[in-house]
Order: structure tokens, then C-alpha cells, then sequence
């Protein structure tokens, strides 16, 4: 069994003088990559190393996803919990480790993290039956993250949907401004101090966050195909055809297709890719 996370206890100073114990819960790497589901070890043992202690967790995340039933069994696991948990997203979040970041009492992002959503994937054999089973599951599956999602942020299910299909990558302030997360990492004190030429609220929203960036992995697809069509038109030919590449044929005769103009095209696409 190959664990992606990890536990580390710090001392910390209260305001009363006391001191006490945080938890800190770091979670790196591929969620679930060998086992989780149908798998009775993994998951207790999570849970018994979760309640092995009391007061509040910090958890660090830098995942690229993984396991969608773990990160739903996690996501729960945090959920009751009854100390506060604070999630910090200090590299990725991304796909299942979105939901699980989405079970934080607070969510901190760090300026240069990154937070992705998107529809659940699966691979599946048989039947066009069979294929119907998993695309009905790919559905569920889809509503229940989506469940997450909405307990966080508020937005609707419908935006959320749509978010998912588009393949959405989110900077810290995009996240935030989406409901995602709830503040940035260390920029408590930049709050407080003067933008350029003496603003205080330079560069800055009304929220208090800086410009956002969202990038849509089908936005940009649709917008290469649009300029490859402008360029070359729409066309009924084939793509061997297009390319002049058609299997050769004995007396064929020549198309007075040159290599410059091949070479051009694919200078052209290189551009975009």
C-alpha cells in the first residue's frame, strides 16, 4: 500500500500562554493510486489515524486527483470531524483532490496554486449495455462532486456543470471569486499596505483580490478550430484528402500539391498547439 499522506504534529503558543498541539495533515501526490476501492485496509486506516488525536487540523494539498470514491470517503472523514479543519492548497488541487479540499472549515490558496475541476473519466468494457452502466455512473458520480461544490461555493448546479464539462483551471483569486476557496495565503499584510502611486487598492477588486485567471481546456480547443477554419475554410474533404497524403495509386496522377504548401500548414497548427 502506497500512502499519499502524511501526519506531523507542531507545537503552537496560545493567546493564554498555554501551548498546544496542531496537526498537520499533508496529502501529496496521486490520491488512492493502488488501492482504495473494494479495499476495507486503506480506508480504516485513514480514519483510525484521523482520529487518533484531537483539535484542529491543517491540511496541505498538492495533488493532481486520483481515486473519485476515496476523495469522497476522505471528503466525509473530514466533514465529521469535530475539530476545525483549515485547508491550504500550496501547489494543485486538482479533479478528486478538489473535492476534498472543498470538506475545509476554511480553504487558504497560495498566490501561485492552482485549483482544476472537471467530469469524472472511468474505463469501461463490454456491450453497448455495459457501456450505457458506465456512462449512467459517470452521471452519479458527476452529481454527487457536484454536491461538494455547491455546499462550498453556492454557485448553482447548472454553472458548476458547466465549469466541470469545460475542464476548469482556476488561479487563487478565481478560486476565491468562485467560492472555492476563501482567502489567499500570505497576503494578509499586503492588504495593509499601499499599492502603486500610494492606492491601497491598486491592482485589486472590490473584493479585495487581485484580476483572476480561468482557463478552459474546451475554450481553448473550440478556439483553435475556429481559426483553423477561418484560415482554410470550411471543407468537405477528408483530412488524407486536405493533406494531400491519400494512398498512392498506380498511374495517379499528380495534384500539383507542393511540399511548401504541406510545410506551410503545418507551420501554421505548430502555432496553436
Amino acid at each position: 500500500m502506497k500512502k499519499f499522506w502524511n501526519w506531523k504534529k507542531k507545537a503552537i503558543n496560545l493567546e493564554s500562554g498555554q501551548e498546544a498541539e496542531e496537526r498537520i495533515l499533508f496529502m501529496n501526490g496521486v490520491i488512492a493510486e493502488e488501492s482504495w476501492f473494494d479495499d476495507d485496509v486503506t480506508p480504516a486506516l485513514f480514519k483510525d489515524e484521523l482520529n487518533a488525536g484531537t483539535g484542529d487540523i491543517t491540511l496541505w494539498i498538492n495533488s493532481p486527483g486520483g481515486d473519485c470514491v476515496a476523495a469522497a470517503q476522505i471528503f466525509n472523514m473530514l466533514s465529521e470531524y469535530p475539530g476545525k479543519v483549515t485547508v491550504k492548497i500550496d501547489g494543485l488541487a486538482a479533479s478528486a483532490a478538489s473535492v476534498i479540499a472543498m470538506a475545509g472549515t476554511e480553504v487558504w490558496m497560495s498566490p501561485v496554486s492552482m485549483m482544476m475541476i472537471h467530469n469524472p473519466a472511468t474505463v469501461a468494457w463490454g456491450d453497448h449495455a455495459e457501456m450505457k452502466k458506465a456512462m449512467e455512473l459517470l452521471d452519479a458520480v458527476k452529481e454527487s462532486i457536484i454536491n461538494a461544490y455547491v455546499r462550498k461555493t453556492g454557485q448553482s448546479r447548472a454553472k458548476l456543470s458547466h465549469l466541470m464539462d469545460a475542464e476548469t483551471w482556476m488561479d487563487a483569486n478565481k478560486a476565491v471569486e468562485l467560492g472555492f476557496a476563501d482567502d489567499i495565503l500570505f497576503q494578509k499584510e499586503e492588504q495593509g499596505s499601499e499599492g502603486e502611486n500610494g492606492d491601497p487598492g491598486a491592482g485589486r477588486t472590490e473584493n479585495g483580490t487581485s484580476d483572476s485567471v480561468m482557463f478552459s481546456r474546451r475554450a481553448v480547443n473550440n478556439a483553435l478550430m475556429n481559426k483553423l477554419e477561418r484560415h482554410y475554410g470550411k471543407t468537405g474533404k477528408s483530412v488524407k484528402d486536405q493533406a494531400g497524403i491519400a494512398a498512392p495509386k498506380l498511374n495517379s496522377v499528380d495534384t500539383g500539391r507542393s511540399a511548401d504548401d504541406l510545410r506551410e500548414r503545418l507551420n501554421f497548427i505548430k502555432k496553436y498547439i
